[in-house]
């Protein structure tokens, strides 16, 4: 969410950043209609505090004429004593209006992010070569002449959209999760398992809701009254737990990540580049999650991006780091860097991390703060995510770019002791 001093005190400002993701009209609209309302409100507050002073100068002379033996005043008129009523209820619908309208407005992009979609991003940096395939073999042939996924019988359990991991295959994908947890315990991030089922309090807090809100798994209203829905990534939940906190400052930045199955509403690939693992209604992913001061928060971003791509390159794929303009990043996030794998069945690029600073937006709407030590007043934290990674893409990448001539893929070095071996072979 943004800050409503901010619009008041720079509109233009602000409505040239969301210009970036947004048509002009339909922020002028906006911004228009959320001045009016914050008008509203501050009008109202006004009436209130003074129709609540008038009455405590009423109950002051009363008191007063009473303990001098006067007559006191008659009472106000019952009409002006619901008055009061009527006006927080107003205030109460103002503001609700107001938070509202608030809340369906996107992030402020970084000032080094420009305007438009897919076509404006702009690599940033390129690790290594695509491999010479003379043959090349996409992940869903060659998961299954390995016997590592069970696309049908992942149909069978779930419909369209879902897979199986079998043998080997479930083995690499548990050495990729256990590989990569290992890894972010080493970055310093503290490991956690929260709870898939959480609540919609913690999808507003993430700014997925209410935009979003018809896109998750979610529980009826009669098994779930306080509102819950399947986590769709683990960074909802590692921000929601903190929700209406003060960090300690001593401790920022605050390093946690996530290890869940992801669940979402999305439509399965159906394209050849989205065919097999590479999209579905449920995968698995780790997820790392900064909460820092805001001076740290540019450093924390790079360290992030550093991590990532690393963790990549220690499994040998080659891969691409691509800066996001406005209109591809999520409506969240200030600056998005997504780190993408070469897939050569396709000949594209499929991002397996998007790591993202979201400013102070997130905490904003989860109500994170922290005080500096021996201070009174508080200041929003700034978030940052990013997947560390996502394993339903890596592992058809590892497929395609480590397959050999003879239909054996050359298993990447860090999981071969988790494997026992440096080689998958065909079992057909």
């Amino acid at each position: 969410m943004l800050d409503m001093e901010l619009i008041r005190k720079d509109r233009e400002a602000v409505a040239t950043a969301l210009a970036k993701r947004l048509d002009p009209a339909e922020v002028t609209r906006a911004l228009d209609d959320i001045q009016r309302l914050d008008q509203e409100r501050r009008a109202l507050i006004t009436e209130i505090d003074a129709e609540r002073q008038r009455r405590k100068a009423e109950a002051r002379a009363y008191a007063e004429a009473k303990r001098s033996g006067a007559t006191p005043q008659p009472a106000a008129p019952e009409a002006e004593r619901k008055q009061l009523a009527e006006l927080e209820s107003q205030l109460d619908d103002v503001q609700s209006r107001l938070r509202s309208a608030m809340s369906e407005l996107p992030n402020l992009p970084a000032d080094d992010v420009v305007a438009g979609g897919k076509e404006a991003n702009r690599v940033v940096r390129t690790f290594g070569e695509a491999p010479a395939i003379e043959r090349v073999r996409d992940h869903v042939e060659l998961s299954r002449a390995l016997g590592l996924v069970d696309h049908e019988r992942g149909v069978k359990l779930g419909g369209s959209g879902f897979w199986m991991y079998t043998g080997v295959g479930a083995r690499l994908e548990w050495a990729l999760v256990n590989w990569l947890i290992e890894r972010n315990i080493e970055a310093g991030y503290e490991f956690l398992l929260p709870p898939h089922l959480l609540l919609d309090t913690a999808g507003f807090a993430s700014g997925q809701f209410p935009k979003f809100y018809d896109d998750v798994y979610r529980m009826d209203k009669q098994s779930a009254p306080r509102g819950q829905f399947l986590l769709p990534t683990a960074e909802t939940a590692i921000l929601g737990a903190y929700q209406d906190e003060i960090l300690e400052t001593p401790k920022l930045p605050l390093k946690a990540f996530a290890y869940t199955p992801c669940y979402r509403r999305e439509a399965a690939g159906s394209h050849s580049d989205e065919r097999g693992t590479v999209r579905g209604h449920q995968f698995n992913k780790v997820e790392i999650f900064q909460f820092t001061l805001p001076e740290q928060a540019g450093a924390a971003l790079r360290a992030m991006v550093g991590h990532v791509e690393g963790l990549v390159e220690q499994l040998g794929l080659h891969f691409q780091t691509s800066l996001l303009a406005a209109g591809d990043a999520s409506a969240s996030m200030k600056k998005t860097l997504d780190i993408e794998v070469w897939m050569p069945s396709t000949g594209k690029y499929k991002e397996v991390s998007s790591v993202s600073w979201a400013g102070d937006y997130q905490a904003r709407r989860a109500a994170i703060r922290y005080r500096e030590p021996g201070g009174k007043q508080t200041r929003f934290v700034h978030t940052l995510n990013g997947s560390a990674l996502a394993t339903s893409r890596l592992f058809p990448a590892i497929l395609e770019q480590c397959q050999q001539p003879d239909g054996s893929v050359v298993v990447p070095e860090v999981l071969r002791d988790k494997l026992g071996t440096d080689r998958l072979t065909p079992t057909r």
